[in-house]
């Protein structure tokens, strides 16, 4: 039962794969292991298909909620923007404060704490733990607007497969 969720990629691949997918019953872990397939170049390409990546992009946002770890967190108050970059930019916030985290579509008028800005192929590789966030920036594959030590750490907040 637990290949349920990648048997549906097995023979396809980039889109088609994906696309045939039930977002809600992929866990993270076989999610990361289907990113992990998929080369950069099938990553832009499954992105082309804006509803497509519209689904993804808000399946991995509403996750982040679930996989939040507050007593990690503790007292952090944080309002991060991501931009995810690609045939149109797409933003979310992500914003820690008292121990939750609330994810939103959209930019607001309230000032981030850091913005993350990067591709979807390299939006996908971070949030599926099959990317370093610091090796990502030093590479410049992220680029990072304001607090860098808060970017660096994000990822521990987040209880993020391996794949």
């Amino acid at each position: 039962m637990a290949d349920s969720g990648t048997g549906g990629i097995g023979g396809a691949s980039g889109a088609e794969g994906i696309a045939g997918l039930d977002f809600a019953s992929v866990t993270p872990e076989e999610f990361a292991k289907i990113v992990k397939g998929l080369s950069g170049k099938e990553i832009t390409e499954i992105a082309q298909d804006g509803e497509l990546r519209a689904r993804i992009l808000a399946e991995v946002f509403a996750r982040m909620e679930r996989q939040f770890k507050p007593d990690v967190a503790g007292s952090l108050k944080a309002l991060i923007r991501w931009k995810i970059t690609g045939v149109e930019e797409v933003v979310y916030e992500t914003e820690i404060a008292e121990g939750t985290c609330t994810v939103r579509e959209g930019r607001s008028d309230a000032e981030p704490r850091v913005t993350l800005i990067m591709s979807d192929a390299e939006f996908l590789k971070l949030v599926s733990g099959n990317a370093s966030p610091v090796t990502m920036f030093m590479m410049r594959k992220v680029k990072i607007a304001g607090d860098v030590a808060l970017a660096s750490g994000l990822t521990r907040y987040f209880d993020i497969p391996k794949a």
